[in-house]
């Protein structure tokens, strides 16, 4: 089976802004080398191909998993407005208001996309998350599965996010 990059914006009801598109773009240019089952890149892996485009676009890009690399988004801040809480993010854009959640293995199956989009939620000036998740994963199709929960969440109308979207990108 010959598989593409596949993307969706959620809701249905309005169109990619040029921000989002940017983002897209830097998952089509390099598509060959990280599309599934093809390579079998972990989450890590994909980001590193991608994080030289999104860093010409102005994101911050977790560089590894070390404390230093990685980016931290505050939810909660104390006394003095220090940070008493804060998620972690694979890249956010240099305004704050698009995430990216980059996963591979354990993005349906894990349920991985449900914890990011609770912390996108949580993020006080996040307005748009990108989840990218493998077309292919042990023969599942992962964007298919994660497309159909999210195309029940927003029809459905039962539960109203803060975000303006979310985009679901399948590699």
């Amino acid at each position: 089976m010959e598989y593409h990059l596949v993307y969706q914006l959620f809701p249905r009801s309005f169109g990619i802004n040029n921000e989002i598109k940017s983002v897209i773009e830097c998952f089509e240019k390099n598509y060959e080398s990280i599309k599934s089952p093809d390579n079998n890149l972990s989450s890590d892996g994909v980001l590193k191909v991608i994080s030289k485009d999104l860093e010409a676009l102005n994101f911050r890009v977790e560089k590894s998993k070390l404390t230093n690399d990685k980016i931290k988004v505050p939810v909660l801040f104390g006394i003095n407005n220090r940070i008493d809480k804060f998620f972690d993010a694979d890249a956010v854009s240099a305004d704050g208001k698009i995430v990216i959640e980059v996963e591979a293995g354990r993005g349906y199956r894990n349920n991985q996309f449900l914890k990011d989009i609770f912390q996108a939620c949580m993020m006080p000036n996040v307005e748009f998350l990108v989840i990218a998740v493998r077309n292919h994963y042990h023969n599942s199709d992962d964007f298919k599965s994660i497309f159909q929960f999210l195309e029940t969440l927003y029809i459905s109308g039962r539960l109203q996010l803060p975000l303006k979207g979310i985009v679901l990108i399948g590699y």
